[in-house]
Order: C-alpha cells, then sequence, then structure tokens
C-alpha cells in the first residue's frame, strides 16, 4: 500500500518513518493517560496525520485512508494478527482443483443501513475499480481476475470479467492463472464491498460521514470533520458485533510528530505509532530509556522513486550514482533510530524466499556511485557535478524532513551536487508523484499480501497507478507477465528476483531501508500491536482500565 504509506501507505506521512519514531519517556508526572482515559471505558483516541485522501475503498491508495477504511468495511476475507487468512463476510470458500475458481458464499451479514450485503455488492465494487473511466489506482491488485486487467485496458466488456453473481449470498471468481495469494487480496481494501443501490444513488456517498456513508465492518463512520478529525462508532448492524468491544475511536487530525507525543504523554490519545500518526524521531531514546517503546519487523519499505523524464534523472547512471551513495546505516544509527535494515534490494526480507541478500549493491559505496556519476554526466554532456540541480519532494512531516536532510548533505559532499528539498502537504504531494512534477520524491510501501510481487509489480508498466517514475522496461513486464502464469514455485520466484535485478540495474527507485513498525501505547491498551503487513483490526482492540 503506497504513500504506502503503507503508502504506506503510500509509505506515507503515516508511512513516514513507521520506522523511526519515539520520543520522550513518561515520568510519573507527565503521563496522566490513565486518570484521563478512565471517563470512557471503551472508548479510543488516536490521531492521524492529516485528511483522509479518500474513503472510498476503490479510491484509496494510501495507509491513512487504509487504516479507517479497514475498521467501517470487511471485505469477503480478513487477516488476523499472525498474518493468516480468516473468514469474513465469507463464511466458507470453495476453490476449484485447477485452483483458477473461487465460490464464496456469503453469510448473513448487513450493511450500517440495515440492508442485507449481498454478491453483487462485491461485483459491483470491483467492477467500479476495474472501470477505466473511475481511474482508481490500485485497479492493478485485482488483475487476477479473468479479463479484469483487459477492461481495465478498455479491451473488453464489464461483463467478460470473472466474476459471476450466483445468487445473492453466491460470488464465483475465475481467474486468469492461479494465485496463491487471492485470498490475501480479498481481505484488502480495494476488494472490500460497497453497498451498490446507495452508490448508483448517491455518487459522492464517500464525501460525507454521518448515516449517508454505509459501511459494512466494525464501525461505522459517524462523523467527518475535514481537516479536522473523523469519529468512529461501533456498528450495531455488524454480523460479529458481540465481539467488538470499543464503543466509540475518536481520531483527530494532527501534522506534527512532536504535538502528537505531546497529546500522548498529557494522556489526550491512548496509542502513537503507525498506521495512525508516527512518534518523532527525537523520541525514540527517551522510550527506548523507559521500555515503552514496541519494535517489530514487517514487509515495508522506505524508498527514493526517480522521476525518469526528469532533466537529470532521466539518465540511468545518475540515478545509479545517487542510489548508491546513499548512507543507510548511517542513515539508520542517526535518524531514525528505529532497528531498520540497510535496503539493497526492492522486496524486504520479511518476504518469503528473499530473506537473504541478492547482491545487487552495497550499502554507501561511494567509489562505484562517483563511477556512474562521472558516466552519467559524459553521456548528459556535463563537465562539472556543480551544473547538476535535483530535488528532493516529501510530505510534510519532521520525520522525512530529518531523512531528507541527511541525504541532502551526503550527496552533496559525496557528489558534488546541488540539492533543495520540496515540502508539500500530503495531497498535493501525492499529486505531484502521480503527475512527475518532481526530481526524486520520498515514498513508501507496505506489502498488500505476503508476496514479493506486491513490490515489483507496480514497475510493471508506467501507466501502473502506483509507478510514479515514468519507467517502463519491456523486459520487466514481460518477467511479471511471466511471474503470474507460472505454477512451478522455484520458477516463479526466480522470475520475480530477475525482475528485482532490472529494478536495480536500472534505479527507477532507490530502496533506502526496510521499515520496522515502533508505537507506544498506555498500558490499558489490549490487542493493538499491528500485523505483519502493519495494519491494526480495531475490532480486536479492548481498553482494561
Amino acid at each position: 500500500m503506497k504513500k504506502k504509506s503503507f503508502l504506506l501507505v503510500l509509505i506515507s506521512a503515516l508511512m513516514v518513518v513507521l520506522a523511526a519514531c519515539g520520543f520522550g519517556g513518561k515520568d510519573k508526572e507527565e503521563d496522566k493517560g490513565g486518570e484521563k482515559g478512565k471517563d470512557s471505558k471503551q472508548d479510543l483516541n488516536l490521531v492521524i496525520p492529516s485528511e483522509p485522501p479518500s474513503l472510498n475503498p476503490q479510491k484509496a491508495t494510501d495507509s491513512t485512508s487504509g487504516a479507517i477504511l479497514r475498521s467501517a468495511f470487511e471485505g469477503l476475507t480478513r487477516i488476523d494478527k499472525d498474518g493468516k487468512v480468516q473468514p469474513a463476510v465469507a463464511e466458507k470458500i470453495d476453490v476449484s482443483e485447477d485452483q483458477k475458481t473461487y465460490t464464496f458464499k456469503l453469510r448473513d451479514s448487513k450493511w450500517s443501513n440495515g440492508d442485507a450485503v449481498t454478491a453483487e455488492d462485491f461485483k459491483y465494487a470491483w467492477t467500479y475499480a476495474l472501470d477505466p473511466k473511475n481511474a482508481s489506482e490500485y485497479a492493478s491488485i485485482l488483475y487476477p481476475i479473468k479479463n479484469a486487467q483487459a477492461f481495465n485496458e478498455g479491451k473488453v466488456k464489464v461483463d467478460e470479467v470473472g466474476i459471476e453473481v450466483k445468487d445473492d449470498k453466491t460470488l464465483v471468481v475465475n481467474l486468469e492463472n492461479p494465485t496463491p495469494y487471492f485470498t490475501e487480496i480479498t481481505a484488502f481494501y480495494t476488494s472490500m464491498p460497497v453497498n451498490a443501490k446507495v452508490a448508483k444513488e448517491n455518487k459522492k456517498w464517500s464525501a460525507e460521514g454521518g448515516e449517508g456513508y454505509v459501511s459494512n465492518g466494525p464501525f461505522t463512520l459517524s462523523e467527518w470533520k475535514h481537516s479536522a478529525s473523523l469519529t468512529l462508532k461501533k456498528n450495531d448492524q455488524y454480523w460479529d458485533k458481540d465481539n467488538v468491544s470499543l464503543n466509540t475511536v475518536k481520531i483527530q487530525m494532527v501534522e506534527s510528530e512532536a504535538t502528537a507525543n505531546r497529546m500522548f504523554k498529557n494522556g489526550d490519545i491512548d496509542f502513537l505509532g503507525s498506521p495512525f500518526q508516527t512518534v518523532p524521531l527525537d523520541a525514540i531514546d527517551g522510550y527506548k530509556k523507559d521500555k515503552s517503546l514496541n519494535i517489530q519487523d514487517y514487509a515495508a519499505i522506505y524508498e527514493y522513486k526517480f522521476n525518469t523524464t526528469g532533466k537529470f534523472t532521466k539518465n540511468a547512471n545518475i540515478r545509479k550514482a545517487l542510489a548508491l551513495s546513499i548512507n543507510r546505516q548511517g542513515l539508520i544509527d542517526n535518524v531514525t533510530k528505529g532497528q531498520q535494515t540497510p535496503a539493497v534490494g526492492m522486496v524486504p526480507k520479511a518476504i518469503a524466499g528473499f530473506e537473504d541478500d541478492r547482491g545487487y549493491m552495497k550499502d554507501n559505496d561511494i567509489d562505484e556511485a562517483k563511477k556512474a556519476l562521472e558516466a552519467g554526466m559524459k553521456e548528459l554532456g556535463i563537465k562539472d557535478a556543480k551544473d547538476i540541480s535535483v530535488g528532493i519532494s516529501i510530505n510534510t512531516s519532521e520525520a522525512h524532513a530529518a531523512i531528507a536532510q541527511y541525504i541532502q548533505e551526503g550527496w552533496s559532499k559525496n557528489l558534488g551536487i546541488n540539492v533543495k528539498i520540496d515540502n508539500s502537504e500530503w495531497q498535493v504531494f501525492l499529486d505531484k508523484m502521480t503527475s512527475l512534477d518532481y526530481d526524486i520524491g520520498r515514498m513508501g510501501w507496505i506489502a498488500d499480501y505476503n508476496d514479493a510481487y506486491t513490490f515489483l509489480e507496480r514497475y510493471d508498466t508506467a501507466k501502473n497507478g502506483n509507478n510514479d517514475t515514468g519507467w517502463e522496461s519491456k523486459e520487466y513486464k514481460a518477467l511479471m507477465e511471466k511471474v503470474v502464469k507460472e505454477t512451478d514455485a522455484a520458477k516463479r520466484e526466480q522470475h520475480l528476483k530477475d525482475a528485482e535485478k532490472i529494478l536495480m540495474t536500472e534505479f527507477p527507485v532507490a530502496p533506502v531501508y526496510y521499515y520496522t513498525n515502533l508505537w507506544v501505547e498506555k498500558d490499558y491498551v489490549k490487542n493493538m500491536a499491528p500485523s505483519r503487513l502493519g495494519e491494526i483490526s480495531l475490532k480486536d482492540v479492548k481498553l482494561e482500565k
């Protein structure tokens, strides 16, 4: 997930430094959370860094929006805290012998307005995401479905897509090829249903909170004060409401990590960490000292994307020089301090089959970086490195700014180039990335499912909604096509590694580090640890005061 922002999110202001947060230390006089929290026993208080760009499941792409959607909606399946697929709206799943047909039997469940959740609601949502006129950036996650990509590209009609409604409680999905992680895709928010009747009657149904925002998850979006706050209320129509402990989740929008941290220490919020707002970088040491900081590895990457159509970044050797000359371990030791791992590949080591170093590059390889810079300058007809000027685009965040400054200093010192930092509000930043109005852009990506394909598929074509670089390669695209068709696991893994090698040769993106998830929580907050995919199920959270 993007901007990630898993976007992570992605990954995102949210994705910030999913891996870099913490502050303070809570001494007895400052930490009043135990007192303030006792007024409403099952009311949880949180903050997010910005206004969610979209709370339509089929339009969202970032971790801020995703964190809300996972509480307001529920798909056919859900992922538990251990990363295992569990039935959700689907109470039974049958898979054909050739692994290409999935039959989902829906349980009795309702929308927040009392309507029954039907198979048609899923078909409507999925085909909405795939319809090219809706420009859903996450449409490609549904490409395993037969003719989904062809419909998304305008080559076939919607009735040729492999989604069939047998009856109100039976959804049959035909795939192009066996897809071992398909039931993980059905848990992702792009695959969540939408009340077809409501959406057809009101095209702007997802723009505001209240009764008009109809959802089927454990919570309803009872209020949305734009750019200020959101309120989630327990959904009395939810099929599993007896297993939901929280009554209310109050979420304020607080851009500053430092402000959010003070709120946590003062007892105004109960949890601080991704996928909600992150803790400031200068907080980590204090929370480590008092042993309240939680740190967990997960499948996500912090990365710097290159606009491959830019004046200087169009050159592969210039991109290589920039990628090789990042001192990742120094960044981790001196700035992020979250026990992250230097990323020297595009797939995190948390993904099965990619645990070992693939040998693409060395961290902070200044000698090779200078060679690449010299080659790039020659190709571009540049005689002096000072004539190269690039900008690092970030969304507003103390963490992103600190990281950018560290990398800026390294590039200026070691390569002799001019580097500026461009800071924008979250939605403006996303627009710049999508329109290629940048040179180098920070981004985060959280795995949408536990497979390397989720990291590599983003670059199959320049038109991919999560590409944001303008880069594409026929060889790379061919490998991605082989991946989706290959049934031999070992061969499929090799295709993925061959594709990763191309990225690590042409460098449309520079990996920076593999995230860790860092968070602090009040001692009465239970069951709120993020999953290995960085997700939190508010359905499972309980306050024991």
